[in-house]
């Protein structure tokens, strides 16, 4: 159900596909998210590093919840159109630490830079994410 301003819950927090990964929202607004996601082993590939898809789902995740926050309050939602990781140095176990911030917000997209670091605080993948901002169905704004 929407709020007052028409927005639905749902573009506010983590997906239901986010949450069964066990990515952890610690901050989010339209400028900056931060999260982290527990290592387990269902996330590792066969040599026990981190599988790199595991990184671009952090950040496309990230990416959406804060473009969300700057556009649900206007019947928009954000949908990825682009995701690309560089990956730094392999993470083995802790958490996936995400910092993601805004370098484009424009009508139609925003392009977010996302840092994925180790508990040490290392930089271990960077990863840029667009979103396309798209009408939410149903939205008597959109």
């Amino acid at each position: 159900m929407a709020d007052a301003t028409g927005t639905p819950p749902e573009l506010l927090t983590v997906s239901p596909f986010d949450a069964h990964l066990g990515l952890e929202l610690l901050h989010c607004d339209a400028e900056r998210v931060e999260a982290r996601l527990p290592v387990r082993p269902e996330l590792r590939q066969p040599l026990g590093m981190v599988h790199g898809g595991v990184y671009a789902t952090v950040a496309e995740a990230v990416a959406s919840l804060g473009t969300n926050h700057g556009v649900a309050a206007d019947g928009r939602v954000a949908l990825g159109q682009s995701n690309s990781c560089s990956f730094l140095r392999p993470i083995l176990g802790g958490a996936i630490n995400a910092v993601a911030r805004v370098r484009h917000r424009g009508r139609s997209s925003q392009v977010w830079d996302v840092e994925l670091s180790d508990d040490d605080g290392r930089l271990c993948a960077i990863g840029r994410v667009t979103l396309a901002v798209r009408p939410y169905p149903g939205s008597p704004r959109g």
